[in-house]
Parts: C-alpha cells; sequence; structure tokens
C-alpha cells in the first residue's frame, strides 16, 4: 500500500510533477515565509502584539484594506463590462485595446503612480478638467489610492474573466431567450452562476495586489500617519530606521492578514463552483 493517496490518473509523471511543483513553490514562498515568521519569533508574544495593535498600524491597515477592496469592487465592475466586449465582439482597435489591458502587467508602478499624480494635480488633464466643474482632489487621498490601485487591478479581472466568457455556452442563453427570458433574467439565472467563480478569483487577485501596492502608492498619496498611510509605507520607514524586528512583525502580521482574507475568498470561489 502507497503512503499517499491520490486521485487515479490516466496520465503519467505525478510524482516527479509534484516534487518539482513543491520545490519551486517552497523555493519561491515557503522559505521565504519561513525564514521571516523565524527572525519575528525573537519578539515575545507581547511585544508582536504590542506592535501590531499600535493606533498607526491599525489606521494603516484599514486604509490599505479599505482602499484596495473598494478597487477591487470597481475592478470587478468594470472589467466583467471589457471582458465581456474583448471575449464578444469584434471591432476596429480590438488588439490594441487588449494591449492597454496588459500595459499595468508591463508598465513600472511607480511610473504609473507618477503619471497619476500628475494627470489628477491641478496642472494635469484630468484635475484641471474635475477643478473646473468644482471638484478638487487635492487632500482627497483615498480617492487617489483607489484609483492607483484600480489602474493597477484591472488586468487580473479582465484576463481572469475573459476566457470564461468566451467559453458560455450559447445554446442555454439562446434557451432562455427562447421560452420568453428578457436580458436580466438571462444574465442573473443563466450567464451570472457561470461567471461567479472566475469573477472571485479575479476579485481576489485585483485584492491582494492592492493590498500590497507600494510604489505607485507612495507618489499620487501625501502618506500622512494617522490619515492616509498604508502597511508597505510604515514596513519600509522602519526598514530605513534599521528596525528590523519591528517591520518583520508588521510584514507577517499583514502576510497572516492578507492569507486569511483570501482563503475566505477561497472558500466562497468553491461554494461558487458547486
Amino acid at each position: 500500500m502507497k503512503w499517499y493517496f491520490k486521485t487515479p490518473s490516466i496520465l503519467p509523471g505525478f510524482g516527479l510533477s509534484f516534487g518539482l511543483g513543491l520545490f519551486y513553490f517552497s523555493f519561491l514562498v515557503l522559505i521565504p515565509l519561513g525564514a521571516l515568521l523565524l527572525f519575528t519569533m525573537k519578539l515575545s508574544l507581547k511585544e508582536f502584539m504590542e506592535i501590531i495593535t499600535d493606533k498607526q498600524v491599525l489606521l494603516a491597515f484599514y486604509f490599505s484594506l479599505s482602499t484596495s477592496f473598494v478597487a477591487a469592487l470597481i475592478n470587478l465592475f468594470f472589467g466583467f463590462i471589457v471582458a465581456w466586449t474583448l471575449a464578444r465582439y469584434n471591432f476596429f482597435g480590438k488588439q490594441a485595446l487588449e494591449a492597454f489591458v496588459d500595459l499595468p502587467f508591463a508598465l513600472p508602478t511607480a511610473v504609473a503612480g507618477i503619471s497619476l499624480a500628475f494627470l489628477l494635480s491641478h496642472n494635469g488633464a484630468v484635475g484641471a478638467s474635475l477643478l473646473f466643474l468644482g471638484i478638487d482632489l487635492t487632500g482627497k487621498d483615498f480617492i487617489a489610492v483607489v484609483i492607483a490601485l484600480t489602474f493597477i487591478g484591472i488586468p487580473f479581472v479582465v484576463r481572469t474573466l475573459e476566457p470564461v466568457i468566451k467559453d458560455l455556452d450559447i445554446q442555454n442563453i439562446e434557451a432562455a431567450r427562447s421560452l420568453g427570458a428578457n436580458f436580466l433574467q438571462t444574465f442573473i439565472f443563466v450567464i451570472l452562476p457561470s461567471l461567479i467563480p472566475s469573477a472571485l478569483t479575479g476579485f481576489a487577485l485585483a485584492f491582494a495586489r492592492g493590498l500590497g501596492e507600494y510604489g505607485s502608492v507612495i507618489f499620487i498619496s501625501s502618506n500622512i500617519p494617522f490619515e492616509s498611510e498604508i502597511l508597505p509605507v510604515i514596513i519600509v520607514s522602519q526598514l530605513d530606521s534599521f528596525n528590523y524586528l519591528k517591520a518583520s512583525a508588521i510584514g507577517l502580521f499583514m502576510i497572516i492578514s492578507a492569507f486569511v482574507l483570501l482563503l475566505g475568498i477561497n472558500f466562497l470561489q468553491k461554494w461558487g463552483q458547486r
């Protein structure tokens, strides 16, 4: 009897592929996280709790969490529209739009932050236009950070939903329409259930990407402590002050929080698949 259990498969090479995959995952993820955990264990539990329950740390975590969540929701809505357009229609300039969707993947986040900061300033096209309408974004760090996180996160939603939309069963949609269902009923009862798992995946990826973002936020936000500061900024400031234990403790707290949130989203995804 083998010492492990696995689902029978007609494809050979499970042991080799599993071993290589586990080695690669351990080398890139588990070993660095384990080193961070061991280094943080130099702190006592009381010291660790004092660090992560500090008011500045908690407010920064709330700011990072709330802006990432709002940006992921925006990306989920507009990302679905973009993915549906790219998957279902052929039009002039479609390839250019495909390239623009992938642009945040290749563009350095610092460049994105500088560009967005200029656009939203009083001298920028967007900021000047809004100022003409009586809307001043100066000091609106929450809105500015959400815009930056929306920019860097939308490719995750579009690229997750697009292949699923392409594979939708047209016969089911046509059957629903032939039975008298209107567009809203067809979308809610036929299309939406097939998209929920991939939509949750895209939301989770965009949310996780925004939660750990640093490069674009430091240029577009004023990073005021207790107001508009994100956790990565606190970690970098602690590293600059050679306070490595406090930086590692905050980093570990951020990793644990993100893991718990993503684990909950994955459970929702599994529920959606069932």
